[in-house]
């Protein structure tokens, strides 16, 4: 990609006139003007607004893509995000992905043609497409190319289900993962596998089965009835399900409610996110809350001091027990 410097030396020119005619400066006589606009077309260059902006402050727009803006954990999520911005002078510019990579692509270079003070990205869930811009680029809850990931801890999340489930003394559990393309999915359902073959002992063992979906209502709704149905009349049925959104733990919730069980007298039942809909559900929910506000405010340092803040960061989400889960009378 062409800089100013590459114009400059093309035109015969210094930087600062290359600069002067890129900000029509009045002061640069038409001749010089025609000759870099011809190294310029020549190169294929483009102005970089952004850093343009940046160098005169004149920025005050942060840019953020998400994957689903009807996901209620993302809306949570740019609204946290929005206040933050808006605790520093600054707005936020939303676009939807629609979880499609070439959509994702067109959307960041959109942004990044638009003055931004940054961007923020919740990455599609197969995107793995770096970027080059000289305004900070930062992945929040899915990886973005190699750009820093600031995200939940989800696997130590998923942990804590495990224990609340051991706990309550349930040894027949079905977890149901979302899709293994997403490193979030993978992490929730390696951590949650993990706490369980660390907790099931030869005298006191856990059955448990893995069931993927995706992180929508109707997979939890459409899973759930599949592993009750093949269970129905077996030894083998899950007194617990541990759903890796909250979404699908809603979806299992309907089943059970059409199925006539009750939850969590016959059935209990785990989510993940902490949607504002899991405390609306009946019974509520019990899950692990996502720290959407410090997620938000660790992102938003970084787009203002970048240099301050790198690698990534993981942040811990916190059990919120509630009424969809209780204790297993084990002379069941």
């Amino acid at each position: 990609m062409p800089t100013i410097k590459d114009v400059a030396r093309k035109a015969d020119v210094s930087v600062g006139t290359v600069s002067r005619v890129l900000s029509k400066n009045d002061t640069v006589k038409q001749p010089l003007k025609l000759r870099v606009q011809a190294a310029m077309d020549e190169l294929g260059y483009k102005p970089n607004l952004a850093a343009r902006a940046l160098r005169t402050n004149s920025i005050d727009v942060i840019g953020l893509v998400v994957p689903d803006i009807t996901n209620p954990f993302f809306a949570q999520l740019a609204k946290d995000i929005e206040k933050e911005a808006a605790s520093r002078s600054h707005s936020v510019m939303l676009a939807n992905s629609d979880d499609d990579l070439e959509t994702e692509k067109i959307q960041i270079a959109a942004l990044l043609d638009r003055s931004v003070r940054g961007v923020i990205v919740v990455a599609t869930s197969d995107s793995n497409h770096p970027y080059e811009a000289d305004v900070p680029i930062v992945s929040l809850d899915r990886r973005l190319g190699d750009h820093a990931l600031v995200s939940t801890n989800h696997f130590d999340g998923s942990g804590q289900i495990a224990d609340h489930l051991h706990k309550l003394g349930h040894r027949r559990i079905a977890y149901i993962a979302g899709p293994d393309t997403m490193d979030v999915a993978r992490r929730r359902r390696e951590g949650f596998i993990t706490r369980i073959e660390t907790l099931s002992r030869p005298d006191d063992p856990i059955k448990l089965t893995i069931h993927a979906g995706q992180f929508d209502y109707d997979s939890g709704e459409e899973i759930c009835r599949k592993i009750l149905a093949e269970t129905a009349d077996s030894d083998d049925r899950p007194t617990a399900i541990a759903a890796a959104s909250d979404q699908q733990a809603i979806g299992v919730l309907r089943a059970a409610r059409d199925l006539k069980l009750d939850v969590p007298g016959d059935l209990s039942v785990t989510g993940f996110d902490d949607i504002s809909l899991a405390a609306l559900v009946v019974p509520r929910l019990t899950t692990i809350r996502q720290p959407t506000a410090a997620l938000a405010r660790s992102v938003i340092d970084r787009i203002f001091e970048p240099a301050k803040a790198t690698g990534d960061e993981e942040i811990s989400g916190d059990l919120v027990m509630r009424e969809s889960t209780a204790a297993l009378d084990r002379s069941d």
